[in-house]
């Protein structure tokens, strides 16, 4: 548990922080695009910080078994999404550069990979 609620805090740390670049630091230096791709990595990345603060819960309430390893696969899935699919779109925001732009539907898989992952952990844990 106390992993992923650290992971989960930092990265909305880090959302929080990135958003507010972008909010400040970048509007009068790239163009909309740009811009809107920042945008939709820290808002992205800052979803999945809540989510990863769920799987520190749930992490709490899987008795075991199979519940605790969808939880398990469900953080570092949300984890590897937001490395990726927030930080090729934080890449492209700065630079302008396409490069990473087969990486960011990548993460997007990780993050619904993740979901399912959760969905599946909460459906297996025991009722109290």
């Amino acid at each position: 548990m106390r992993m992923w609620l650290t992971i989960g805090a930092l990265s909305g740390l880090i959302s929080v922080a990135l958003g507010a670049f972008a909010a400040h630091g970048l509007q009068n230096r790239v163009g909309p695009t740009e811009l809107a791709a920042f945008e939709t990595g820290a808002r992205y990345q800052m979803y999945h910080a809540l989510a990863l603060i769920a799987v520190a819960w749930a992490s709490t309430q899987a008795g075991g078994g199979f519940s605790s390893l969808s939880v398990s696969i469900a953080g570092w899935a949300f984890l590897i999404g937001s490395v990726l699919f927030s930080g090729s779109l934080y890449y492209l925001g700065i630079t302008g550069s396409r490069s990473l732009v087969l990486v960011t539907p990548v993460g997007g898989v990780a993050f619904l990979a993740g979901w399912v992952a959760l969905a599946l952990a909460g459906w297996a844990m025991k009722a109290p």
